[in-house]
């Protein structure tokens, strides 16, 4: 899809997707899916955009297949000519950066704005991990006084890449990188309420790639299910709720022994101490809550936990904050946030909400479906205090616009009240005091941590979480890595 001229206006964009012939890269070649055809609905309207077949059994087999044995002439390369194909890659598709933007603000609900700003984070990983090749080396070791003892990265061979609905383009791109570099094919799949970017870059990359190294497959839950299940995938990555993270793993357990790593949910704190900079903190808090992806976003810090001796303050100056904070169609000028996936996102963020409520907490900003944008799947920014932290509100992932905020007394209590939830993705500390700052971080039961800062995800630092937020690392060497496994090889020297 190619958008006649620039700017466009939604009208263009909404009929350039419902005319154009979306297809699938099933390895060698660019096809529809043979199985049956589902809508895909524009969550700022919940008007129909289009409809794609969904892939069937046969044609995930088909993929699996092609990027099999494509994997040994790919892995042959070697890390620098692969890097180069991917940094090719990043430069077709950053000539298309303002289709892939408006696709994700049209198929996904989100800003425009922003979705520009993914879209260069997308193609700036892709080039990161293509600038990492050189570290794809192996050791010499000291094995034995007369022996020769090295090893070596080897790829898996066929990666299942599997992406959630929040940053369309953005994990299409950047999270296809690494496992291409290190040497392996990989088969993606989109969400299926948020395809179309997806799709395109396939077709992008079918004139870039060679046959089999990349497929893009678009389906429902039975499409990743068979994924994981194929014995020739040996190498999953995953990133989305915890519940599909945890059956993804129990999935590719009962086929065989599989490599997995899963990125997936947050309920993070931003701990606010007295001597925190507050102006600093207010716009902090409410950039913590991504709202430009309605909240939507696992490294939301959505517990704001402030010391009571600035707790009013700061609970009245984040609810004035967040009040600003303006809704509406996500490709108007000014508009922070857009509507939610889908209805039953927020029919869940809305049931959140009421049962909060109904336990005693106090409603300061939103709380409800905005009767001006009724028309799309809105849930207007949220901020609750008054619950206690063992409340739902307090402990489940709402993903939505939704900030809880608590008081405490002491670092000790902080940490505790940060650390009682079952994730672990990111936390947030607010403090001039260094040393308290970095008690805290080192404390708090977190993969990813900011001082004084939330959100920003700084190249090649490593992003991931503990508990129920996953296992692995991504954005850095370390993820590159993860998609090698080591070969020892020994010369007996005689």
């Amino acid at each position: 899809m190619s958008l006649a001229e620039h700017p466009a206006t939604p009208e263009e964009v909404i009929s350039a997707i419902n005319n154009y012939h979306w297809q699938q890269l099933h390895g060698s070649e660019l096809r529809e899916g043979r199985g049956e055809a589902a809508p895909i609905i524009n969550p700022s309207t919940k008007d129909v955009l289009t409809t794609i077949a969904w892939a069937t059994r046969d044609d995930v087999t088909a993929v699996v297949n092609e990027a099999s044995d494509a994997a040994a002439a790919w892995a042959a390369r070697g890390p620098y000519a692969r890097a180069a194909i991917v940094r090719e890659l990043a430069d077709a598709l950053e000539k298309r950066a303002e289709d892939f933007a408006w696709l994700d603000t049209i198929d996904a609900g989100l800003p425009l704005w922003m979705m520009r700003i993914d879209i260069v984070t997308g193609i700036a990983r892709m080039r990161m991990f293509a600038d990492m090749a050189h570290a794809l080396t192996g050791q010499s070791l000291p094995g034995s006084p007369q022996g020769l003892h090295v090893t070596t990265p080897e790829p898996f061979g066929v990666v299942a890449r599997i992406i959630p609905f929040n940053h369309p383009f953005m994990f299409a791109a950047s999270k296809i990188a690494a496992p291409l570099v290190a040497g392996n094919t990989v088969v993606l799949k989109p969400s299926e309420l948020t395809p179309l970017s997806a799709l395109l870059l396939g077709e992008v990359a079918a004139e870039v790639l060679p046959s089999g190294v990349l497929s893009v497959v678009h389906g429902g839950p039975d499409v990743g299910d068979q994924l994981v299940r194929d014995k020739r995938v040996h190498r999953i990555a995953f990133t989305g709720s915890h519940g599909v993270g945890r059956s993804i793993q129990q999935a590719g357990a009962e086929v065989g022994v599989k490599s997995v790593s899963l990125e997936l949910g947050g309920k993070n704190a931003l701990i606010a101490y007295d001597d925190a900079d507050i102006d600093g903190l207010i716009a902090s808090a409410v950039k913590g809550m991504n709202f430009a992806f309605a909240g939507q976003s696992c490294g939301s810090t959505s517990r704001l936990l402030v010391q009571r001796s600035i707790f009013t303050e700061v609970r009245d100056r984040v609810a004035e904050a967040v009040a600003r904070v303006r809704q509406g169609l996500p490709w108007e000028e000014g508009v922070q946030i857009g509507p939610m996936i889908s209805q039953r996102q927020q029919e869940r963020a809305l049931g959140f909400i009421e049962r909060a409520r109904e336990a005693g907490a106090e409603l300061l900003v939103g709380g409800s479906h905005p009767t001006e944008l009724s028309s799309g799947w809105y849930v207007e920014p949220t901020v609750l205090t008054g619950m206690t932290p063992d409340a739902e509100i307090a402990q489940e992932e709402v993903f939505g616009p939704v900030l809880s905020i608590m008081p405490f007394d002491s670092e000790e209590e902080a940490i505790t009240i940060a650390n009682s939830v079952d994730y672990g993705l990111t936390g947030s500390v607010w403090t001039q005091d260094i040393d308290r700052a970095f008690r805290t971080a080192r404390a708090l039961e977190a993969g990813y941590v900011w001082i004084n800062d939330t959100s920003t995800h700084f190249p090649g630092v490593p992003f991931g979480g503990v508990k129920l937020s996953g296992i692995g690392r991504e954005e850095s060497l370390e993820e590159l890595l993860s998609y090698t496994q080591t070969r020892a090889i020994n010369v007996v020297l005689r």
